[in-house]
């Protein structure tokens, strides 16, 4: 994007988004091209199954995030601190309003790619728990929807974990970071949300879908040597409003 931990104030943001378009090839008529930010979507289908790719952009309209006071070691921690201001955004109503539309059509597994975590428990950095009351709009899309089978998949905090929040007026949503391709990281902060091991070195993060009369999710987080380092098992129908 250009700037660390940067939003919709950065000044070279659209320079970016050229950038982004032409590296991945993203075809001169796509919607994507033609407004602002760099959402879309995608879709899988193979076997029976249809899966849905949600991509969404956490940065161009993002408002900026609050820093934590330096003499606040008590309730906060590293840089950043909520905003609990309902004002502020995440998304912006734009990307809201796609988002919405497209969590109502018709899919097996929605694969949402949010370049920061979603699941996962406060721990002081670049974070949907920093706006959480879009964090709630995200989950209240969900359940106005109907959207069944919604994974995560993030990045950005330079290790890799598998998060497993409890929704009580969904289902269960899991997150896969994985981060950490080029370096190891020497301080993993707590999360309630974990599940499994957290991985400090190299990773990628994998989901395996086996279709079948009971399709099963596999979320893995995969290290230097080719061996899974974390893996969690999930039947697709764990992913249903009729199981909460």
């Amino acid at each position: 994007y250009g700037e660390n931990d940067a939003g919709r104030h950065y000044p070279f943001k659209e320079a970016s988004k050229d950038i982004f378009m032409d590296f991945w090839e993203v075809p001169a008529k796509s919607p994507r091209r033609g407004r602002p930010g760099i959402y879309g979507m995608e879709w899988i289908e193979k076997e029976g199954l249809r899966v849905q790719l949600l991509l969404l952009d956490t940065r161009t309209f993002r408002d900026g995030l609050l820093r934590r006071e330096p003499t606040d070691t008590l309730h906060f921690k590293n840089d950043y601190r909520p905003n609990g201001s309902p004002d502020s955004t995440f998304l912006g109503e734009a990307q809201w309003a796609w988002l919405e539309t497209a969590l109502s059509l018709p899919a097996d597994l929605r694969v949402i790619a949010s370049s920061n975590q979603f699941s996962h428990t406060y721990n002081g950095w670049e974070s949907w728990n920093n706006v959480p009351h879009e964090r709630a709009r995200m989950l209240e899309i969900i359940r106005k929807t109907g959207a069944e089978g919604v994974v995560f998949i993030s990045g950005d905090v330079h290790w890799g974990e598998i998060s497993r929040q409890p929704v009580p007026v969904a289902y269960p949503i899991y997150d896969v970071t994985s981060s950490g391709i080029t370096e190891t990281w020497p301080k993993i902060e707590p999360n309630a949300n974990r599940v499994g091991e957290a991985v400090p070195e190299n990773n990628i993060g994998l989901i395996s879908v086996q279709a079948g009369a009971t399709p099963t999710l596999t979320l893995s987080l995969i290290g230097s040597t080719g061996q899974a380092r974390s893996e969690v098992v999930v039947p697709l129908d764990e992913l249903s409003f009729k199981t909460e």
